[in-house]
């Protein structure tokens, strides 16, 4: 295998002046380059997965599927192929901006299989929306309720502080305030994270537990189907794709 030295490490600009850039029928701009290890059915499948009524926000995105986006620099370099001299320099995806197209640039050599991939190139088309349209007040409202009621857990770390910091003031004073900057952040963190999941079950079969870190207690799974419903009302998935939940029963 060659060495990092022999590797060499392309700026992200002249890899997006030399592949050829897809618009997915959902309309998503994407493309592959180097030894992605990750066929174009695979491909096609993942970023067909975001469902249309999202893409409008996401019209001056595109996605570049790379082996290796290069962490330990200032500037935006990419491998073509993968080593573990570079996989150890490398980051999960790098941003970069080309005129008017902000460019994400997603590992595909530092995950272990499609259910890692999937959610990364998920979770940053969800908050790629997030920052152009915002949370829905509805899915705002719903996420609150479930928090104002303690429902156990939540989904991401993020998701889990700052719930925690919102509630924390109130709770610390005896009184009803809230902190309005922690809890517009939990809108921000816990819809992003819905949303993503919900992309991901669109797109992969796996268990719920799948998701789960040790730092913080993972949402009770009621209260996630209630947001995932509630999320796929909003925006439906694409023909050819299914939003399912099942639950295991005991026994």
């Amino acid at each position: 295998m060659a060495s990092g030295a022999q590797i060499e490490l392309w700026h992200a600009e002249k890899v997006a002046t030399q592949v050829t850039m897809h618009q997915a029928p959902n309309g998503i701009h994407y493309a592959a380059w180097g030894e992605t290890r990750v066929s174009d059915t695979d491909l096609e499948r993942l970023v067909g997965a975001v469902p249309a009524a999202l893409t409008g926000a996401l019209r001056h995105r595109a996605y570049y599927f790379v082996p290796l986006a290069i962490a330990d620099t200032g500037e935006n370099l990419i491998a073509p192929a993968y080593n573990v001299e570079l996989g150890d320099r490398a980051v999960c995806h790098r941003n970069a901006a080309f005129g008017s197209t902000e460019a994400v640039f997603l590992s595909t050599r530092l995950v272990e299989d499609r259910f890692g991939l999937a959610f990364e190139f998920f979770i940053n088309v969800a908050h790629n929306f997030v920052e152009v349209a915002g949370v829905p007040e509805t899915f705002a409202n719903l996420a609150w309720s479930q928090a104002d009621a303690q429902v156990r857990g939540e989904t991401s770390q993020d998701a889990w502080e700052t719930r925690r910091r919102a509630q924390e003031p109130g709770q610390q004073a005896g009184k009803g305030t809230i902190d309005e900057r922690a809890r517009n952040s939990f809108f921000e963190s816990s819809f992003s994270d819905a949303l993503a999941v919900y992309m991901l079950s669109l797109a992969v079969d796996f268990d719920y537990h799948d998701l789960r870190e040790r730092e913080y207690p993972l949402l009770a799974a009621p209260a996630l189907a209630e947001r995932l419903r509630h999320v796929a009302g909003l925006f439906p998935p694409n023909p050819g794709y299914d939003f399912q939940i099942h639950y295991r029963r005991r026994g």
